[in-house]
């Protein structure tokens, strides 16, 4: 017999596209890795988990992404705030599972798992030796309005809005158990990460 599928959460997925990668010379989104590109990963890697995979871009930036669906980032146009704002306010489920696209590696199991913790809170983080994670992070829709707020306000700071809400923490113990080497976490900004994804990858 087929083995069974773990039912999709309802939860909806954001990837934040938008980052022009400088260091990389390339929209991150579009940085190819084993023959797919960091977007399409996100995505694959994903669409178990949602029924609603949404993709939020720049106000400039054009970009196909056939499973999901494009929204673009809200005014002012102030980094990753406005692409959150979008995100958030676009989302068909109340709980919103937001990811930056340049994390190859993220880790389905531990996305379950933050969202197994989410009740009674607003946010859902991993919590590093290096600090929070909160682009590897479950949103409540109750977060709009002070991302919102942040952003108008010209916060640059990500974190900035949480101090408001209620966040639930998931300690380094908590994300080894199911992701070991943490690799969840890793994000690609140069040429050197890109070496380092790949050497990872081809060890898998």
């Amino acid at each position: 017999s087929c083995p069974r599928r773990s039912p999709r959460p309802p939860v909806s997925v954001v990837i934040l596209a938008g980052g022009r990668g400088e260091r990389l010379g390339q929209d991150k989104a579009t940085l190819e890795l084993n023959g797919a590109t960091l977007l399409q990963r996100a995505l694959d890697a994903l669409a178990p988990l949602s029924d609603d995979l949404i993709v939020v871009l720049r106000h400039d930036q054009e970009l196909r992404a056939p499973s999901a669906r494009i929204v673009r980032d809200l005014e002012p146009f102030a980094g990753v705030l406005a692409g959150m704002a979008a995100g958030l306010g676009a989302a068909q489920h109340a709980w919103s599972f937001m990811m930056a696209c340049d994390m190859p590696f993220v880790n389905p199991r531990l996305v379950r798992y933050m969202y197994a913790q989410r009740s009674g809170y607003d946010i859902v983080v991993p919590r590093v030796p290096a600090g929070l994670e909160p682009l590897h992070a479950l949103y409540h829709r109750r977060c709009l309005r002070p991302v919102s707020r942040a952003l108008l306000g010209g916060e640059r700071r990500l974190i900035s809005f949480y101090a408001s809400l209620r966040v639930r923490y998931i300690e380094g113990s908590e994300s080894q158990a199911l992701d070991p080497q943490e690799l969840s976490f890793f994000n690609i900004n140069t040429p050197e990460d890109v070496a380092l994804a790949l050497g990872w990858l081809a060890a898998l």
